[in-house]
């Protein structure tokens, strides 16, 4: 028997280095797996072909080190995502996952944990922040006090040894951090602070060295012997790192041509007629095999075996050597026997919907938790908070130098404050394109968070509006317009400035949200710089600057009731022409008649539409950005 059958030799359940005996992790069972992916998207996706990615895919997974190896393309990230609740439930036409016998439902999901394949961490933050970040959202706050957080990160850092580097930033394009097995073991800290019994990793050793890929396993093995189940799929690991294993599940074209314990595997295809020449390591020796790189010395049948859906119709046929011996072994009818009785126990549970929230947390204490974050990540990326405001002082002197104290003599009082506004206005709008890459740079992180439960969408949304409004869109424009607007020589009265700086600030949240929304909408920032640039440039041509409102055909008219440009032009225009007096020599021009002849309303009530009008765009295009943030699929 094997050890991981026995229980011997360091197995679960056994004894671990300090000399307690640990209480098993839970048993996960999947039977009869049938998951299909349509192979195109956007709206002709119903009309697509079904891609069968898993088929008739059935398996136990026991406390333990559990590998699901193949290879690329052979479904074992799939079978991973599913058994952990991870793919989009339609494409599942048939079979069950149950851990212990029992449904996978939100309390059974509260006690396990994913760790993705690539390391999703906030880069400005250092290891211990990060790890305290996932405490303070994972763990209930009615039983775990503050101290008893950081106290549980105490802890992990120490199992995990990342003592040297605990106050180290895990680093960004800009920031040197930690290395890549450091980021890997924080990356699985994050998750073992809510100390889950079940654990699933996808491919953690993908992008590490050999040596440090061998300390993730190691750290992974202890974890298993003190009482986790531990499922993950691997590429091609080397013997040492193979030799930890209890349990191997092999794939090969969306199904299993082996399942059963690690040690056995050579045994069970050198019974096929599989023989792995010396020093040839088991592992490439397995993917070989299901490569159609070694031959069989035996004549292995090709057999027609249909695999069936929940009403027992034939839905696919499988044509896979492997996988057909494999259901003839004695290894799968054991499987099978096993299943067979976890179904007896399934047939008497009633299936109960899942609640909505699955937040230990509440809606304000989460606000707090991650609109710090967001701060703090803002305050550590110079190039979005102070380069911010930087470029905004630049462009403030130098707008003010062009148009110094702009004489009040027609008719260059009317042409360059003209200008000015105009020019004043495209800064506004388009100073604003880094907002679009707000949601982009952070959209895995997003995903992976959300879906693990250490917030609600709408607090995500709000933190980041907040954290990126405040300090980088309202402080920078504030600044800018006492800059520019006593430079330039504009109305000296003090209401006249702060109808200004408004005036500003509701173009410049005007243009963010627009990149809010092109930000969210999609995953590439090219497509977003598309996305925005369009509009951007429609808003500047019906703006009333370049074309003249009033002469423009009628079926284009309309398109100035959505132009940026057009509400803030028409709003600094009256709050600077209203009320002032041009002249040259003997004649005097009101302010008023340029207006007039415009066809602009100077009236109060002209005045402040324009600012409804762009406060209208921006709830519009918020509203938008958080229903599309709200349909990113969580189940890529």
């Amino acid at each position: 028997m094997s050890k991981a059958q026995t229980g011997v030799q360091g197995g679960p359940g056994a004894e671990d280095p300090e000399g307690m005996i640990q209480q098993p992790g839970p048993t996960v069972s999947f039977s009869r797996l049938h998951y299909t992916i349509r192979e195109s998207k956007g709206p002709c996706r119903r009309k697509a072909p079904e891609k069968h990615i898993l088929k008739d895919v059935s398996g136990i997974m026991r406390p333990g080190m559990n590998a699901i190896m193949g290879p690329t393309g052979s479904g074992k990230t799939s079978l991973l995502d599913v058994i952990a609740g991870r793919k989009d439930p339609a494409g599942l036409k048939s079979g069950h996952v149950l851990v212990d016998g029992k449904m996978v439902d939100a309390d059974l999901r509260m006690t396990s944990a994913y760790v993705v394949q690539e390391d999703i961490l906030m880069g400005t933050l250092s290891v211990r922040e990060n790890l305290l970040f996932s405490g303070n959202l994972r763990l209930d706050p009615r039983l775990c006090s503050a101290a008893e957080k950081q106290n549980r990160v105490d802890t992990v850092i120490k199992e995990l040894g990342l003592e040297d580097c605990a106050h180290t930033k895990i680093g960004t394009e800009f920031l040197r951090g930690v290395s890549g097995g450091e980021r890997k073991r924080c990356s699985i800290g994050m998750e073992l602070i809510t100390s889950p019994s079940l654990l699933f990793l996808d491919e953690p050793t993908t992008g590490l060295d050999s040596n440090t890929a061998n300390q993730i396993i190691t750290l992974l093995h202890r974890l298993s012997r003190r009482g986790k189940t531990i499922v993950f799929s691997i590429h091609q690991p080397r013997y040492s790192i193979f030799k930890r294993f209890d349990q191997l599940t092999l794939m090969n074209r969306g199904e299993v041509v082996y399942a059963g314990a690690a040690d056995n595997a050579l045994g069970y295809f050198t019974d096929l007629g599989y023989h792995c020449e010396p020093f040839n390591n088991p592992p490439d020796f397995f993917l070989d095999i299901t490569n159609g790189e070694v031959q069989s010395t035996v004549d292995i049948t090709m057999f027609n075996i249909g695999v069936g859906d929940i009403d027992g119709k034939i839905d696919v046929e499988s044509r896979n050597p492997l996988a057909l011996h494999y259901k003839q072994s004695p290894e799968y009818q054991q499987v099978v026997e096993e299943l067979g009785r976890l179904s007896q126990v399934l047939k008497g549970q009633v299936r109960v919907q899942e609640r909505e929230s699955g937040f230990v947390t509440s809606f304000w204490f989460q606000m707090r938790i991650v609109c710090g974050r967001s701060v703090k990540n803002s305050l550590r990326n110079p190039q979005t908070s102070y380069a911010q405001l930087a470029l905004n002082i630049f462009f403030a002197v130098l707008v003010g130098l062009i148009y110094y104290q702009m004489p009040l003599t027609l008719p260059e009082a009317i042409q360059n404050r003209v200008g000015a506004f105009f020019f004043l206005i495209i800064n506004m709008v388009f100073g604003n394109l880094s907002a679009v890459e707000l949601f982009i740079n952070e959209r895995a992180l997003f995903i992976h968070e959300n879906s693990s439960g250490y917030y609600r969408t709408s607090v995500y949304f709000l933190s980041k509006v907040f954290a990126d409004l405040i300090p980088n869109r309202i402080i920078p424009i504030l600044v800018f317009a006492a800059i520019a607007y006593y430079m330039m020589g504009l109305k000296p009265a003090f209401t006249a400035f702060l109808l200004f700086a408004l005036t500003l600030s509701q173009v410049s949240l005007a243009g963010v949200s627009l990149a809010f929304l092109a930000s969210a909408s999609v995953s590439s920032f090219a497509m977003a710089n598309i996305l925005i640039a369009l509009p951007f440039v429609f808003m500047m041509v019906f703006g009333g600057f370049l074309v003249n409102l009033n002469s423009m055909l009628t079926w284009l008219s309309w398109l100035k009731w959505i132009s940026i440009f057009k509400y803030g032009l028409e709003a600094v225009t009256i709050n600077e022409f209203k009320g002032q007096v041009f002249y040259n020599n003997n004649t005097i021009l009101p302010g008023e008649i340029y207006l007039q002849a415009q066809g602009i309303d100077y009236s109060t009530w002209g005045f402040w539409q324009n600012q409804v009008a762009l406060a209208g765009i921006i709830t519009v295009c918020m509203v938008l950005a958080y229903v599309q943030l709200r349909r990113i699929n969580r189940w890529k």
